[in-house]
């Protein structure tokens, strides 16, 4: 994976995210979020900086996680990368977005608490393929297959 198209960004839901599923099954999550900086000025009062707004989508496991754990307003960290897409509307003008495709989507810790519930893994062939599963690997010269399970064990 190239790593010259990263971003990092820490602010709060502007929505309760949207979670729909494309035709294949795949869960696709979306939500905005706004981010803005705050300063102290020359005489050391606290200011707010311009909020920007950043549109971030998320897929299959992760998008099920932060539809059921994220609500209007929760300060989150969105990890991921940069995506630029172009369309036409209706009346055949051109739009085009940023978006962000989030890897990893968590809430922030600085002014709240949250409680982790892990979920279980699936396996087999209807999963939907996210790097937690255990996974059958050929093992040496012989052809035959071992399963691998993750390093944590669970």
């Amino acid at each position: 994976m190239a790593t010259d198209n990263q971003v990092t960004l820490v602010g709060n839901l502007t929505d309760d995210p949207e979670l729909r599923y494309t035709p294949n099954g795949a869960a696709v999550c979306k939500f905005r979020m706004a981010v803005n900086r705050r300063f102290q000025d020359q005489n050391g009062q606290w200011k707010d900086g311009e909020t920007s707004y950043f549109s971030i989508n998320a897929w299959r496991t992760l998008a099920e996680n932060a539809a059921e754990s994220l609500t209007r307003g929760t300060r989150v960290i969105v990890a991921g990368r940069l995506n630029y897409r172009t369309w036409e509307n209706q009346d055949g003008d051109k739009r085009s977005a940023i978006e962000v495709e989030a890897d990893e989507i968590a809430p922030s810790l600085k002014w709240a608490t949250a409680a982790v519930t892990r979920q279980a893994r699936s396996g087999g062939a209807s999963s939907s393929g996210d790097w937690g599963e255990k996974v059958a690997a050929p093992v040496g010269a012989g052809g035959t297959e071992q399963e691998d399970s993750p390093i944590d064990g669970g």
